[in-house]
């Protein structure tokens, strides 16, 4: 670990208290001239670092900067054995943390970033991804004996995770849009997206990338044009520290879930945070789309719908439009 790196976790464990040089180079058992060198290039990096004399330095207490020691203070249980890679921006996540499945990477590995230049939705849509005010993370696992049908347990687990993390944190009007949107106070704030590969001959899961992308504040120069009525974040405004505890609750739940995979629980839990059941929806696909009204969802995540001639299905995959309620944005999401 470098200077720089044990300086961040002394902050963030002892964030609001003051250490002169002195004692930082006694604790981390280096120079003051390190510390002093550490302290500079952590402020160039954008820590909020405050000086006062005869006092020293500290971490301010409203910082909100992504690091490795910030999540892994606030997780617990099997998420504690996680390998937390931490980066300002990249191109994908997803991407690169697939380049390091393929090369062996071992299950739990987790990137996490502030923004993407090249962020991937489904269908092989963008994801925009701007720095400094989202969190965009991947999560390697190779669950044992898994078939192409129990992928899908991963999104279902995730998204179930994500909104019971935000929940945490004070933001109620959050909910699912089938299969993997989070939707908060009435607009998509959270994306998730799942990529795996399979063997060629067993036809079993080797490994699979959950990627997940938050909003967590609105962009500073706002949504582009075409997202604008229809994106949103988390919270309005910048607060203390709330991206590393967003991930971090979200990892120690996610990992809950998956721990417990042969517990239908998070289904349970899927269903009661659906924004979908009872609704009348627009169901899209290749041929067009099509007026449905939501049965419900089975215990393999699958919507079941109603067409107006009385048609019933079971859609495993595709996407829906919802008209959300009068009270959030009286305009229908996709």
């Amino acid at each position: 670990m470098t200077t720089k790196e044990k300086l961040v976790r002394l902050f963030e464990e002892q964030k609001g208290i003051f250490f002169s040089g002195e004692e930082m180079a006694q604790t981390l058992g280096v120079t003051r001239a390190a510390v002093w060198k550490a302290v500079k290039a952590l402020r160039e990096e954008g820590y909020p670092i405050d000086a006062a004399p005869n006092k020293g330095y500290r971490l301010s207490e409203e910082a909100d900067i992504l690091s490795e020691q910030g999540v892994r203070h606030y997780l617990r249980g099997a998420a504690e054995q996680l390998t937390l890679l931490v980066q300002p921006e990249v191109t994908s996540t997803n991407t690169l943390l697939r380049q390091q499945a393929n090369q062996g990477a071992p299950e739990g590995t987790v990137l996490l970033v502030g923004g993407q230049s090249d962020g991937r939705g489904r269908y092989g849509r963008s994801f925009y991804s701007p720095e400094d005010t989202g969190l965009y993370l991947s999560l390697l696992l190779r669950p044992k004996n898994w078939t192409p049908q129990d992928a899908v347990k991963l999104t279902t687990m995730a998204a179930v995770a994500l909104c019971e993390a935000i929940r945490s944190m004070g933001v109620e009007d959050v909910g699912i849009k089938w299969v993997n949107d989070l939707f908060v106070r009435g607009k998509k704030a959270c994306g998730i997206l799942t990529e795996a590969s399979f063997g060629m001959e067993s036809g079993l899961l080797e490994y699979a990338v959950l990627g997940v992308g938050v909003n967590v504040y609105p962009p500073n120069a706002g949504f582009p044009a075409e997202l604008e009525p229809i994106a949103g974040a988390v919270f309005d405004h910048a607060g203390a520290d709330r991206k590393n505890r967003l991930a971090a609750e979200f990892l120690n739940r996610m990992m809950e879930c998956y721990a417990e995979e042969n517990s239908d629980d998070y289904i349970d839990r899927y269903r009661a945070y659906s924004l979908a059941l009872g609704k009348t929806v627009q169901v899209l696909s290749p041929e067009g789309e099509r007026e449905a009204k939501v049965l419900g969802i089975d215990d393999r995540c699958r919507l079941l719908v109603r067409y107006p001639d009385g048609r019933e299905d079971c859609l495993s995959y595709g996407e829906i439009r919802i008209r959300m309620e009068e009270q959030n944005t009286g305009k229908e999401t996709r």
